[in-house]
């Protein structure tokens, strides 16, 4: 199984503490955020990685090289302009070789045995599938909702801080309905996923409570810190 890393983002909102570098090699204690990923995917088999870089993405291909360090193989997609999420996907492609592969969010840790997607997908007959959260504020994110773990409402704003169900940023996407998107600025969750949807491709959730955190933002990325020296991040998958 293969997976495409999306860390082409600006991270302007984590610029006033960690300005240096893109926002998924930001120090975590000793190594960069990405590599707690990165462990993840090749504790569970997950051996092809491909990053789609943008900003400063020579330092990603600098800090992971050919990925043999770390147990995989790696491999670079180079934006020569701002894509956006879905556009920075379909520009992998080319580097893909499978059926299907899984797509995440360089900023998000998400503690989830990824093998429940795969079997998520088979089960729903499902184009693309994705971890969902529970966080007890959603106004940060947008709201997600499900019918019998088959999506069918998405990124939901809300001024409210109230508990709710929100996208997870771990996908899996079969490689077909990858070809379907044409190359080009375009963004997974605010333009492709939202089209899929109202053309009725299945798209199945599957929900988790496992530890989940978004570096985004200056506070997170002060407690990822703190979860990780206190030994809160080693946990065991779910």
């Amino acid at each position: 199984m293969e997976a495409v890393l999306l860390c082409g983002g600006l991270g302007t909102r984590l610029r006033s503490v960690v300005s240096d570098r893109p926002k998924p090699l930001a120090d975590i204690g000793g190594k960069a955020f990405m590599e707690y990923v990165t462990d993840q995917l090749v504790q569970q088999g997950i051996r092809d990685i491909v990053f789609a870089v943008g900003y400063k993405g020579q330092m990603v291909e600098d800090y992971f090289g050919d990925g043999s360090r770390f147990g995989f193989r790696a491999s670079y997609s180079y934006e020569e302009e701002p894509l956006g999420t879905g556009g920075a996907i379909r520009h992998a492609l080319p580097k893909l070789r499978g059926d299907r592969a899984y797509v995440l969010n360089a900023d998000t840790y998400y503690k989830i045995d990824f093998t429940r997607l795969e079997r998520c997908m088979d089960h729903a007959h499902a184009s693309m599938a994705l971890f969902t959260r529970e966080v007890p504020d959603i106004s940060r994110y947008g709201e997600v909702k499900s019918e019998r773990q088959l999506l069918c409402s998405w990124n939901e704003k809300s001024d409210a801080a109230r508990p709710g169900e929100i996208n997870g940023g771990i996908y899996l996407i079969r490689r077909e309905l990858l070809e379907t998107m044409p190359e080009g600025k375009a963004s997974l969750e605010h333009d492709w996923i939202p089209q899929w949807l109202s053309q009725g491709v299945r798209i199945a959730t599957e929900l988790s409570d496992a530890y989940f955190i978004d570096i985004g933002v200056p506070e997170s990325y002060r407690r990822f810190r703190e979860d990780v020296a206190a030994g809160r991040v080693g946990e065991d998958i779910s």
